[in-house]
């Protein structure tokens, strides 16, 4: 029995390297397209911060490598939101073994709106924030300097933003999930409403640059998003007890 649970232990082992393996090729394999047009990437990703800039500024380079480097990152970083699905459904094949047929089911949908949502995010985040977060600071820049942001600076605060977004617009995603779990039910998370938005104001200062424009822009769709989650973790509760989730489990 204890060899049968090592060579299962070792066996899924060797399963998620594989499906590590596929997920990096594939974030290489969309890199190369990518690293082509990673100037203009770059100067898309910039754009919000220069239409900002005092007219004439521009963004300077400390590093020697420095403008090779950033625009490689970012090419990276856009490949693999391109593949970003594909790595979602490695991360689904690998543990599909273990659920049942009506989480199956729902699996797809979960992949498909995981992804939208933390799309959505990383564009609420560049088109509505970027904009006013910026303009928001340069109000507040003394005339007597001259701006000149650093783009490795830049490139840092865009990722982390980008990043504590795209997994902000995650919460209805994870509150389903959630109640497809078990852990937690419709009534408990409506019970829990006001903590949780105390939560993530709290969560919002804390990720967010000490602005209260992007504090705001976080926490507000974050509360919107748990009601969200609500609603669609009330519809898969309720269809759970009309027995319409109710099936058995399928052989691995």
């Amino acid at each position: 029995m204890a060899d049968e649970a090592q060579e299962t232990f070792l066996s899924h082992l060797i399963e998620l390297r594989e499906r590590l393996v596929r997920c990096l090729l594939a974030v290489v394999v969309a890199s190369i397209p990518a690293m082509y047009f990673s100037s203009e990437l770059y100067d898309l990703l910039a754009m919000p911060l220069i239409g900002s800039l005092p007219q004439g500024s521009r963004m300077i380079a400390t590093g020697v490598i420095t403008p090779f480097l950033i625009p490689m990152k970012i090419a990276f970083m856009a490949a693999f939101l391109g593949v970003l699905p594909y790595v979602l459904y490695q991360a689904w094949a690998f543990v599909a073994p273990g659920l049942y047929a009506h989480e199956k089911r729902l699996v797809l949908p979960l992949v498909v709106s995981s992804t939208l949502l933390f799309v959505v995010g990383m564009a609420f985040c560049y088109f509505i924030v970027f904009q006013r977060v910026f303009a928001f600071i340069a109000r507040f820049a003394p005339k007597s300097i001259s701006v000149a942001p650093d783009i490795e600076a830049y490139f840092n605060f865009v990722l982390g933003m980008f990043v504590a977004f795209g997994l902000a617009f995650e919460v209805p995603v994870v509150v389903v999930v959630l109640v497809i779990a078990g852990i937690v039910n419709v009534e408990q998370l409506r019970a829990w409403r006001g903590y949780v938005v105390v939560a993530i104001f709290i969560v919002a200062a804390v990720v967010t640059p000490p602005d209260v424009v992007s504090q705001i822009s976080l926490a507000v769709p974050m509360c919107l998003l748990y009601e969200v989650g609500i609603f669609f973790g009330a519809m898969v509760a309720r269809r759970r007890r009309g027995g319409e989730l109710a099936r058995p489990r399928e052989d691995a």
